[in-house]
C-alpha cells in the first residue's frame, strides 16, 4: 500500500463515519450499485484533490466501483480527517493527506498524485489543474478532462479559459444548480455555524451576526444565523445582491460601519483582505472572526498579529489576539474553512447531489472528453434535471408532470387575452 497519513490505526473510527454517510447518500449508493455492474471509468485514473471527509470516501470508493484506479490528496492543510484518510489507506487508496499539513506538505501530496499520471482530475480550488499547469505541462497530454467542485475554483479557471491558458478540458460541477443552489447555500449556511459553535461553544441567539458576501454561500448563512436568532448584517460590493440582502430583511452596510457592532464576523466572498487592520482597530472586545471562502486570504491575519500585543490558542481552533488597549479578539481555524477545519463539513444529504454531479461529469468526460475543446463547459440541464428526480424519488416525494397539451401550450406564441 502506498500512502502518508497521520495514523493508520485510525481507520477503524473512519470506517464507522463512513459507513454514516453511505446511509444519508441514498443518490450516489444508488449510481453505486449501477456503475458496479457497467463499469464505465474502467481503464480510468482519477487524481483528486479534494477535503478528505466521510462523503468524499464514499465518492472515492464509488468512483473505484465503477472501475476507476485513484490517487487523492487533500485540498486544504486544515480541512483533512484524519480517521478517513487512514480508512481510505487501508482500503488500498493511494493518499497523501494529514491535518495541519504545511504548505510545502501540501504541494508534495499534489506531486504525489500527479506520479499516478491521471487521465481524469477532480479539483476543489483547482490547485491540483493549476499544478499540472504551471509544474507538470506534458502531462496534459494525458489528460482527457477535470471537474471542479467550488467557486472560486470555478473562477479561477474561467479566469485561464478566457486567457487561452487550458490544456484540457474542465466541467465546472460547482454551477450545477444541483450543486450550487444546495451544498452552497444549506450547505455551508450549517456547516459554517457548527464550526463556530465547536470552536467557540457561544450563544448565537442575540449576536449581531457580520456576513462578507451576499452570494449563494451567504444567503444561507444569513438564513440559518436569522433561523438561530441572530441580527444579521451583510457587506458586499455588488449592488444588486446588496439589494436583495435588504429585501430579505438584512441590514447592509460597508465592512467600517460592522466593525463597530458585530459579534461574530464571517467572510464568504473569495476575495482577500475582506477583513483587516482598520477592521480590527474598530472591533468591540471579544468579536470572532472567522472565515468560509476556500482560501484563507479574505481574512488579513499578518495586520492582525501586527496590531496585537500577544496571542495564545484558547481552546481548538480559536485563538486569542489581545490588542494594544486590552481588547481581544478571537481567530477561528487560523482564517480557514471554518466549516471544515473546525467541523466536518457539509452534511452528507447535500454532498449526495454535488458528488453525484461529479461521478456522472467524470463518466461523461471519460466517454466524450477527448472530443472537447479546452474550455470549461458547465453541467447539462439534463443531468440536473435527473439528478434532482432521483434525490426527490429516493427521499419519498413525487412531482406532476405536463400533459401533452401543456406541453404543446408552452410553445405556442400566438395565444393571447
Amino acid at each position: 500500500m502506498e500512502f502518508k497519513i497521520k495514523d493508520i490505526n485510525l481507520a477503524a473510527e473512519g470506517r464507522k463515519k463512513i459507513d454514516w454517510a453511505e446511509s444519508r447518500m441514498p443518490l450516489l449508493m444508488h449510481l453505486k450499485e449501477k456503475f458496479s455492474e457497467t463499469r464505465p471509468l474502467e481503464g480510468m485514473i482519477v487524481g483528486g484533490c479534494l477535503h478528505i471527509t466521510k462523503e468524499t470516501a464514499v465518492l472515492v470508493e464509488t468512483l473505484v466501483a465503477a472501475g476507476a484506479k485513484v490517487a487523492w490528496s487533500g485540498c486544504n492543510p486544515l480541512s483533512t480527517k484524519d480517521d478517513i484518510s487512514a480508512a481510505l489507506a487501508v482500503n488500498n487508496i493511494p493518499i497523501y493527506a494529514w491535518y495541519g499539513m504545511s504548505k510545502e506538505e501540501f504541494y508534495w501530496a499534489i506531486d504525489k498524485v500527479l506520479e499516478h499520471k491521471p487521465t481524469l482530475t477532480l479539483d476543489d480550488g483547482a490547485d491540483l489543474i493549476f499544478v499540472v499547469h504551471s509544474k507538470y505541462p506534458e502531462q496534459a497530454k494525458n489528460i482527457i478532462g477535470g471537474t471542479e467542485e467550488t467557486t472560486t475554483g470555478v473562477h479561477r479557471l474561467r479566469a485561464m479559459d478566457n486567457a487561452g491558458k487550458l490544456l484540457y478540458p474542465i466541467i465546472a460541477v460547482n454551477d450545477a444548480e444541483t450543486k450550487s443552489d444546495f451544498d452552497n447555500v444549506y450547505g455551508t449556511g450549517q456547516s459554517t455555524l457548527d464550526g463556530i459553535l465547536r470552536a467557540t461553544s457561544v450563544l448565537l441567539a442575540g449576536k449581531i451576526i457580520v456576513i462578507a458576501g451576499y452570494g449563494q454561500c451567504g444567503k444561507g448563512l444569513a438564513k440559518r444565523a436569522s433561523g438561530a436568532g441572530a441580527d444579521v448584517v451583510v457587506t458586499e460590493v455588488d449592488p444588486i445582491q446588496a439589494l436583495k440582502a435588504v429585501l430579505d430583511g438584512f441590514k447592509v452596510m460597508t465592512m467600517e460601519q460592522a466593525a463597530n457592532i458585530g459579534d461574530i464576523f464571517i467572510t464568504a466572498t473569495g476575495m482577500r483582505d475582506i477583513i483587516r487592520g482598520k477592521h480590527f482597530e474598530k472591533m468591540k472586545d471579544g468579536a470572532i472572526v472567522c472565515n468560509t471562502g476556500h482560501y484563507d486570504v479574505e481574512i488579513n491575519i499578518q495586520e492582525l498579529e501586527t496590531i496585537s500585543v500577544s496571542s495564545r490558542e484558547i481552546r481548538a481552533n480559536n485563538e486569542e489576539f489581545t490588542m494594544k488597549d486590552g481588547r481581544r479578539i478571537y481567530l477561528l481555524a487560523k482564517g480557514r474553512l471554518v466549516n471544515l477545519s473546525a467541523a466536518e463539513g457539509h452534511p452528507s444529504e447535500v454532498m449526495d447531489m454535488s458528488f453525484a454531479n461529479q461521478l456522472l461529469s467524470l463518466i461523461e468526460l471519460a466517454k466524450k472528453g477527448k472530443n472537447l475543446e479546452n474550455k470549461v463547459y458547465d453541467i447539462p440541464r439534463e443531468q440536473d434535471e435527473y439528478i434532482a428526480s432521483l434525490k426527490l424519488s429516493l427521499m419519498g416525494f413525487q412531482i406532476d408532470n405536463l400533459t401533452p397539451e401543456q406541453e404543446a401550450y408552452q410553445d405556442k406564441y400566438s395565444e393571447g387575452t
